[in-house]
């Protein structure tokens, strides 16, 4: 049984993006595993709070990956 355990940081992404995410984390499994192994494929999404996140020694905030995603180099 695989478990994929998803952690993002809080406010980046909406409950519609959440279920895109575990909609296709699954399909990608059962690619790999077979349709027989979907109804016990888990995907688990975690938000970790902002600022409690940190890359490189230093915390990552909702701001900065929303940043990121616009393209704006975060430093």
């Amino acid at each position: 049984m695989p478990f994929i355990n998803v952690k993002l940081i809080e406010g980046v992404f909406d409950a519609g993006q959440k279920r895109e995410i575990v909609t296709r984390l699954t399909d990608a499994m059962v690619e790999i595993e077979g349709e027989n192994m979907r109804p016990v494929t888990w995907v688990v999404v975690e938000e970790v709070a902002s600022g409690e996140w940190g890359i490189g020694g230093n915390p990552l905030t909702t701001a900065d990956v929303k940043a990121l995603a616009a393209g704006v180099p975060v430093g």
